[in-house]
Order: C-alpha cells, then structure tokens, then sequence
C-alpha cells in the first residue's frame, strides 16, 4: 500500500464558490494511479456531496467532520446523533428564535424561516471567502439540495448547525448541551456566523484512526491536506500535514509544508513537492 491521503474539501480540494481546479482532478488520478489512497475528509455530510467530487474517483469518504467513514462503498464507522438529543436541541433553538438546517447522509432539512434569514448569513460567509458576486447569493444556491418542510425530529444526523445572534449562543449551546459537541464556523470567536453541535469526542482525526484500523494501514503512510482550524486534528494525527496557502493562521503555524492557494493549483503543487505523481 501507497501513501493514504486525507483531504478537506472546501477551501482545499474547491475553492468558497465550490469551483474544483482540474489540476486537483488530474493530481488525484495520478496518485491513485501510482498506488496511493486519496480520501475526502470534510465538514460535509455525504449528501453535501455533489457529483463532480464523485466523479474524481476517490477511495472514500470521512464526513460530518469526523463521524461518517466509508471505504468503497463499505460504512467503516457512523455515529449520529440521537433522536432524543435532536429534539432536546430543536426545541431548545425554537424557543431561541435561531433558525437552522439538520445534517444527514440523506438530506440536508431546514427549520421553518431559515430561507429568510440565512441569505445575509450565507451573503457575509462567500463574500469572507472573496465571493465577488456574494451580495446575490442565495440560500438555495449555496445550499442546493436544502430541503424545507422536512421532518426535524430525525434519529439520521451527523450535525445541526445554526444561525448565531450573538457568540453567546454558542456559548449557551455548549454549556446546555455537554452530551454533544460544540463548535462554530464562518469566522474566528465572536466573528463566527453559525454555531454546530455534532457527536461528542468526534473529530477528524479519530475518524481516520478508525479507518486505519479497519484497512490494517500504518499511520506513518499518512497525509492530511486543509485549510482550517477543523482540520489542526487530522494534520497534527497523520505523519505528514499540509496546509492551504489561503489557509488560517492557526493551521498554517503547524503545518509540516504550506503549499499555494487552491485556485492556484495548490493541491497538485503539494502532491508534486510530496512526490505522490
């Protein structure tokens, strides 16, 4: 066996706008070709997956941040959350007045007004991402395949993300719900734009622990590859980590090799530097 390569996916393997380069098409052909594992390691729950990653060819897939591993089609691991947890947090956001959107591997389900008050939302995260025409986004184009009037006491998810109102709520979440996970995305602290709550004790690098395991793989034989503070696990757990020229600060200080952005081709100059192709 090759190297196994962990690989993020938005703002690593596609840029904000979810634009793929052909070059990281083409880099990920070759390594495979050439005997080495490349696997998606992303935020995304597998129905965010759309199919111009797919049709890449990849080995598998590590979703929800870490609590969804499949290998060729084999679920090696999938914790979700339960059904009683949901609806202790659905509940609790109604009474909050803070609008949502579920995550599943078979749909993503949006609470009652989230089309309303995620544009601006969605508008501010692109336009952070350098989204020209961000102004214009909405929620159905950032989110396609969102689903309203969907079922929201589900016993199916991976993770719930939220509108903030204040950083407060985030705050508020993780202290209401010890028994989940607690985190933010769209931002740093209190610039942060969504609030999640997802498994407890799940990351992305215990996400490929398990993987390893059930491959019989050696950790010395990894890599991981992203741009953000969510993917310092995988980085600091695989033997080799890189990190996104457009990257956070954080992730870039601990990086083993930082390569260029990924619409500059980023992702073939690391696999070239590593000499996976």
């Amino acid at each position: 066996m090759g190297k196994i390569i962990f690989i993020d996916v938005d703002g690593t393997l596609v840029d904000y706008e979810g634009n793929l380069p052909d070059s990281a098409v083409k880099a990920i052909r070759q390594a495979r070709a050439n005997g080495h594992r490349v696997y998606m390691c992303t935020g995304r729950s597998k129905a965010e997956v759309y199919p111009p990653l797919w049709d890449i060819g990849l080995d598998g897939i590590i979703g929800g941040n870490g609590c969804y591993v499949e290998d060729h089609g084999h679920v090696v691991m999938h914790q979700l959350i339960t059904l009683d947890q949901c609806r202790r947090v659905v509940d609790w956001l109604h009474e909050r007045h803070l609008e949502f959107y579920l995550e599943s591997n078979n749909g993503l389900f949006a609470s009652e007004h989230f089309e309303e008050q995620g544009a601006p939302v969605m508008q501010e995260y692109s336009k952070r991402k350098g989204n020209a025409d961000a102004a214009q986004l909405t929620v159905r184009q950032a989110l396609p395949d969102l689903i309203f009037g969907g079922e929201l006491y589900r016993d199916d998810l991976n993770k719930i993300s939220f509108i903030l109102s204040s950083y407060q709520d985030h705050l508020d979440s993780k202290a209401q719900f010890p028994d989940l996970e607690a985190g933010t995305w769209g931002g740093k602290g209190e610039t942060a734009l969504f609030g999640d709550l997802g498994v407890k004790g799940i990351t992305k690098a215990n996400a490929i622990e398990h993987l390893l395991s059930y491959l019989k793989a050696d950790q010395k034989d990894t890599i991981a590859i992203g741009d953000a503070k969510v993917d310092i696990p995988m980085l600091k757990y695989c033997a080799f980590g890189v990190a996104m020229g457009s990257g956070g600060d954080e992730i870039k200080a601990m990086a083993d090799y930082i390569t260029d952005d990924v619409d500059k081709d980023g992702l073939y100059k690391a696999f070239c530097h590593l000499g996976l192709i």
